[in-house]
């Protein structure tokens, strides 16, 4: 079977700062992260959260908690005592329009316990964080993005996720059609094809896609290769080879697609975005 993250990690990538190890005591506000979000790891301690509501939420055993968006929120610990965490923004390739990133709960709290494979990777990140080893940081970095794939391994293969992208990719039959558009965003897809890829009829497949994922095959296949040409074209890259590449006949096809779902055409969106003027 396809990797089903391989082609997500591959276009989108997501890497991770730490900001905080050790103890953490009494309130703490943690302020929204324009184009970030956050990653916690409670080790040890009781921890009580609160959002924008006001209403603490209390987590009494280690936990990852993750805001995709870098949503604001506030710890409470016990003044004296406090609690262990480990924290980390994460910066996700091209922000909110990262799939993953969309496709994420606007807050998700795990007990680590529930992860599979994670002690191994904890027991290293929690030894590193209490070290002064060289590198120390370079690793701790790391060990949080292994800790967010193994997050979304959990997510998908559990069925926690109940709408959007993640959700069709947990899906047995939807998962296959999902990373087969991923890995070759040119191919000709009818969705006849893309059905066969599920092992389904046309009328089952779209009628399945549209209730789990969200939205229509055709209107998914769009969305995926207009990001990578966005991507594209923050990188440089020509029009001419961006409309090859995502399956566009033609910069024009390209060009009205592009201008359809952000009102922009390719050219006026590089300028809006401060990209360089390459050659299009």
């Amino acid at each position: 079977m396809s990797d089903r993250l391989e082609a997500l990690l591959d276009r989108y990538s997501v890497s991770a700062q730490v900001f905080h190890t050790g103890a953490l005591c009494g309130a703490n506000e943690v302020p929204a992260a324009p184009g970030s979000g956050h990653l916690h790891l409670l080790r040890a301690g009781t921890l009580e959260v609160a959002h924008g509501d006001g209403v603490l939420r209390r987590i009494d055993e280690p936990s990852l908690l993750l805001y995709p968006a870098g949503m604001p929120h506030r710890f409470v610990t016990d003044a004296r005592h406090g609690a262990d965490l480990a924290c980390a923004y994460l910066r996700f390739e091209d922000g909110a329009a990262n799939p993953i990133a969309a496709a994420l709960p606007e807050f998700c709290c795990v007990p680590l316990r529930e992860i599979d494979g994670a002690p191994g990777v904890l027991a290293l990140l929690f030894e590193e964080a209490a070290s002064h080893r060289c590198g120390r940081r370079a690793m701790l970095d790391r060990l949080f993005e292994v800790v967010l794939i193994q997050l979304l391994r959990h997510l998908m293969e559990g069925g926690a996720v109940q709408g959007g992208m993640l959700a069709g990719m947990a899906h047995p039959r939807l998962r296959h059609a999902l990373v087969a558009l991923h890995q070759d965003p040119a191919r000709p897809w009818t969705l006849q094809a893309m059905a066969s890829q599920a092992g389904m009829s046309r009328s089952v497949f779209a009628n399945v896609f549209r209730a789990t994922v969200g939205c229509t095959p055709a209107a998914y296949l769009q969305s995926w290769r207009l990001g990578l040409a966005r991507q594209a074209l923050r990188r440089g890259r020509a029009l001419k080879l961006i409309a090859a590449e995502m399956g566009y006949g033609s910069e024009a096809a390209l060009s009205r697609a592009f201008k359809a779902q952000g009102g922009l055409a390719p050219r006026q969106w590089r300028q809006a975005h401060g990209e360089d003027a390459a050659p299009a």
